[in-house]
């Protein structure tokens, strides 16, 4: 499948986006978020969060814990790469004890620790548009990936 482009006009669209993959997540899952500070990834994970049955009022930025376990309809497990230096600090947290053990992953900063991406994976990089709305580039590597792309851009997006 070709990579797509998807925009978003406000962040209550960006978070109906985050929602609308959450509830087509499954566990072995891998997505990882790209884009600069203030870009919207920790509101799309939110999004994501609430899509995969996670209480309300549970999710935060894990910057300093590095990854939030939620319970949900799956185990969610939403990780902030943004503070660590390279794959040795990242191995410290258990985070790739947890990468495809029964729970859908949901990684913020993955660029800082290429590394940390598996072989199959789903990645949405977010870029500035103006005060509220974004743009997310979503591609995909692999089998079950690529069909969790289609499922939740099938309804909307425009191909590159």
């Amino acid at each position: 499948m070709a990579d797509l482009t998807l925009e978003a006009a406000s962040p209550d669209e960006t978070f109906a986006l985050g929602e609308r993959l959450g509830r087509l997540l499954e566990p072995g899952d891998f997505v990882g978020l790209i884009g600069e500070l203030g870009a919207g990834k920790t509101l799309f994970a939110r999004g994501v969060a609430r899509g995969a049955g996670v209480p309300e009022g549970q999710v935060s930025s894990p910057s300093f814990a590095i990854v939030n376990p939620y319970q949900g309809r799956l185990p969610l497990y939403h990780a902030d790469l943004y503070r660590l230096g390279d794959v040795d600090e990242l191995y410290a947290t258990g985070f790739f004890d947890l990468v495809g053990s029964g729970g859908a992953m949901l990684v913020e900063w993955v660029d800082k620790v290429p590394e940390a991406v598996p072989a199959s994976w789903l990645c949405l990089t977010f870029e500035v548009l103006g005060d509220s709305s974004r743009r997310l580039r979503a591609g995909a590597v692999g089998a079950r990936p690529n069909e969790l792309l289609g499922d939740w851009l099938g309804y909307r997006g425009t191909q590159r």
